[in-house]
């Protein structure tokens, strides 16, 4: 039988000691590789939301857009005699809202002006073939609405803002062909898909009157 003594003991636990170290010395080498591996994935994760000119225009542009259509939406509550009309311009208005914001915090993070540059800017309601009406820009729009009432109101309001809606679907399908960052991607898809199901809505209402 073994006589196992403190001289022993103590040789004993350095050697257990010693495999212990190994051990974690082995484990180490995995980890550092895998630090590596882990820093080029955010790299190439922040690189996929960087944000393009496109999307900055899309911000901008939609941002202009977007608060003409609350304006119209915004009178077509006070002004229109037809309850689903009304009902539509409050949901336009709750809905475009709020993407305001969010496309104006986009181009604050992103470190670009919220409006556009002059150049653009004369692009409102002109060649950008988002922002016309029938062939009017945003106050001419507002001006003849303001003159009507009744359901003249009411029709001329949905043929307008039929239009409107088709330049923002027009805008939302560029941004998706040419923007890169996902957030824009991901609001252009919803604008083509509310605004399109908004258009037929808008087409059935005006046939009804």
């Amino acid at each position: 039988m073994m006589i196992i003594t403190p001289r022993l003991r103590l040789a004993t636990a350095a050697l257990a000691v010693t495999a212990f170290l190994a051990a974690c010395g082995d484990s180490t080498e995995p980890a550092g590789g895998g630090g590596s591996t882990a820093t080029t994935t955010t790299d190439a994760e922040q690189a996929a939301q960087e944000h393009n000119e496109a999307d900055t225009m899309f911000a901008q542009m939609m941002i202009v857009h977007h608060e003409g259509a609350v304006e119209m939406a915004q009178l077509a509550q006070e002004e229109a005699v037809t309850p689903e009309v009304q009902e539509l311009a409050g949901q336009i208005e709750q809905a475009q809202g709020p993407e305001i914001e969010l496309m104006q915090s986009w181009l604050q993070q992103w470190g670009e002006p919220t409006a556009a540059d002059d150049d653009m800017a004369g692009m409102d309601h002109g060649d950008s073939g988002g922002m016309e009406m029938d062939g009017m820009s945003q106050e001419e729009a507002m001006a003849e609405l303001e003159g009507l009432s009744g359901e003249a109101f009411d029709a001329r309001f949905l043929e307008l803002m039929i239009e409107h809606h088709r330049g923002a679907v027009t805008m939302a399908q560029t941004a998706l062909d040419e923007g890169q960052h996902p957030d824009v991607q991901e609001l252009a898809e919803q604008v083509v898909t509310d605004q399109e199901a908004e258009i037929e809505r808008m087409e059935q209402l005006h046939e009804a009157l």
